[in-house]
């Protein structure tokens, strides 16, 4: 049994990590600390100011651990570490796991290439980003391979050339194929040079080629070709239009700020390269116990850059962040270089950490609006057919269905809806095991009653282990209401079951027309009409569409595994591997079934005697 006041007495006053578990084991909160007996035991006192999040995460604790480091940089190390591992319910987390796209020249080779990357490597080569989108990557990379005929090819030059054909990208003009020794090192050098100088946005020299050269092509009465340069012009200008310039200052930096409300904030996080803004991205931010605008900060910068390869050289930010100068030193060791974090009080830079927080406050406002209208077609929908048939406080559902062919193969389903939403991980499948023949009510109630039974079981064993979290059973959570694929019968026969069991639990019936379109609901002996351009009528519809779904995938698939068994593995040396090989041989059965003896002995893992065995099996 872990005492906690006892524990609390033995914490060390040295930096380190603490985690605090609840009574099932799981991980709710991790935390660094400069002196750990100071830190973990401001959690347990009762004098201190706590906000009612962290009350709440308090009460749930049942044991915590720690981990000793030998400096507050090291623990805050492996703090971002467990929490990105754990994702902890009570940290300030992170929603959006993205990852963004680099491009990288491999400079270190002798014909070096330009390509995406999604990792930034100690690799001798040159990156450039990293970039909001994959489709700018990949834009750019199509018109630098146009303009400057670099290879896209892996092959190992000097050593290969000659020894292959050029490619078709060397025929379509958009490679000068060194593969073939076309073109000399130092030519090739000077086409990635350029290249590079593209990368890092000086276009003004490759905007005048290309119009001298669209003119000059223009006078030659060569249409098609001034045509291309062109298009070529365009492009340019179009990836040079995306790169605002910021300052005459040619730093990386990251300019931070971030909007919030009760439960949730956006951080914008404006990119500048070489001085350039070449993106911005927004994040999600579940504020959990953090009390101010700088804890979220903290915590977002932790979790960012311990995700993200690249780090600027300066970061311009809203707030002074906790535990600054630590975090300034991770930073620094991760870019290995100095990184200056500064919190802009005039002129420019903070007009710009001030823009980057309307966009914060935008996109929030924007997304509390796109709540509010998903919120009529879930939970709004679910009170719908709560007021339908008199009902409140609705928020599991849970909707059944049959499917079998000739009574053959028999499975249910069993679906949850939480809060108007599919909750997939809830989902089951029944195989049917004690009916015999197509009796959809009996497969019903023996579904039913598996379900239920299974349920109270659990929530018995769990009473008498000690376990309250009625969420850690596959079974235990029981439904507000039962949503039934069918009418009177069907809705009868869940009533029984449940009564059998001593469960009240209100059970509705999906009724259709004669068209199989969902027309009512069948409650308490009475058919409730619903108006189908309401949003309880789709959201019934998509109840009853997804049973039927789910049922269905699962009988197909156990009737094709059926099949394929029936036929194939009842052959005499014919296992699985060889039947699996037989099936990507010939695609179908029926061509198993008319090929020779040669051509099935010519199958991998078949021989002689195999190939007769199949041979005779069909004949």
């Amino acid at each position: 049994m872990f005492d906690i006041e006892e524990e609390l007495k033995k914490l060390p006053a040295q930096p380190g990590v603490y985690i605090m578990h609840d009574k099932r084991d799981q991980i709710i909160y991790v935390g660094k600390a400069i002196s750990l007996k100071n830190r973990v035991r401001q959690y347990f006192q009762s004098s201190r100011n706590k906000t009612a999040k962290i009350e709440q995460m308090v009460s749930r604790i049942a044991w915590f651990e720690y981990i000793i480091t030998d400096s507050e940089l090291e623990a805050l190390v492996l703090e971002c570490n467990l929490i990105k591992e754990h994702r902890p319910r009570y940290n300030t987390m992170l929603k959006d796991d993205k990852a963004y796209p680099y491009i990288k020249v491999t400079v270190a080779e002798d014909f070096p290439r330009v390509m995406m990357s999604r990792t930034m490597k100690k690799d001798k080569s040159k990156y450039f980003g990293p970039y909001t989108s994959a489709g700018a990557v990949k834009d750019t990379l199509d018109l630098i391979h146009k303009l400057y005929k670099i290879r896209t090819c892996s092959r190992n030059l000097p050593r290969d050339t000659g020894k292959e054909r050029p490619c078709l990208n060397y025929h379509i003009h958009q490679c000068d194929a060194p593969c073939q020794g076309y073109i000399s090192r130092e030519d090739y050098g000077k086409a990635i040079a350029q290249a590079q100088d593209f990368l890092g946005g000086h276009y003004d020299s490759i905007l005048k080629m290309l119009e001298e050269k669209m003119m000059a092509a223009s006078d030659a009465m060569d249409f098609e070709k001034a045509i291309e340069y062109r298009e070529l012009l365009n492009s340019v200008k179009k990836v040079a239009q995306k790169q605002k310039i910021t300052s005459g200052n040619m730093d990386d930096r990251d300019i931070i700020a971030m909007a919030r409300d009760d439960t949730d904030a956006v951080v914008q996080v404006f990119f500048v390269r070489e001085g350039k803004l070449i993106g911005r991205d927004h994040f999600h931010v579940n504020i959990a116990t953090a009390e101010n605008r700088q804890q979220i900060l903290t915590s977002f910068v932790k979790q960012f850059y311990s995700g993200t390869p690249f780090v600027p050289r300066e970061l311009w930010i809203q707030e002074e962040l906790e535990d600054g100068d630590v975090i300034a030193r991770w930073l620094e060791m991760k870019r290995g270089q100095k990184v200056k974090i500064v919190v802009p009080q005039k002129g420019q830079k903070e007009r710009l950490v001030e823009l980057a927080e309307r966009n914060a406050a935008m996109v929030l406002a924007q997304d509390k609006e796109k709540i509010k209208r998903e919120e009529l077609c879930t939970i709004g929908a679910m009170n719908q057919i709560g007021e339908l048939i008199g009902l409140s406080g609705i928020r599991r559902v849970e909707a059944y269905d049959i499917s079998n062919t000739s009574g053959l193969e028999s499975v249910g389903s069993m679906i949850v809806y939480e809060d108007g939403r599919p909750k997939r991980s809830d989902y089951r499948k029944f195989k049917i095991q004690t009916v015999k023949g197509p009796n959809d009510y009996a497969s019903m109630r023996e579904v039913l009653m598996r379900r239920f039974s299974h349920g109270l079981k659990e929530s018995r064993d769990m009473e008498e282990q000690g376990i309250a979290d009625k969420s850690m059973g596959s079974f235990t959570r029981f439904p507000d209401l039962l949503m039934m694929d069918g009418g009177r019968g069907q809705v009868n026969i869940a009533l029984e079951v449940l009564g059998e069991l001593g469960l009240e639990i209100p059970v509705c019936g999906m009724v259709k027309d004669d068209h199989h379109r969902t027309r009512g609901l069948y409650y308490r002996n009475v058919e409730v009409p619903i108006d189908r351009h309401s949003e309880g009528f789709r959201l019934i519809t998509r109840i009853q569409d997804e049973a039927h779904r789910f049922a269905i995938e699962y009988h197909r698939s156990l009737r094709g595994k059926d099949q394929v068994h029936s036929i194939l593995d009842d052959i005499p040396d014919i296992g699985p591997a060889r039947r699996k090989a037989l099936m990507r041989e010939f695609k179908s059965l029926e061509a198993v079934k008319e090929a020779a003896v040669e051509e099935l002995e010519a199958v991998p893992g078949m021989n002689r005697r195999a190939a007769e065995s199949v041979y005779r099996f069909f004949r």
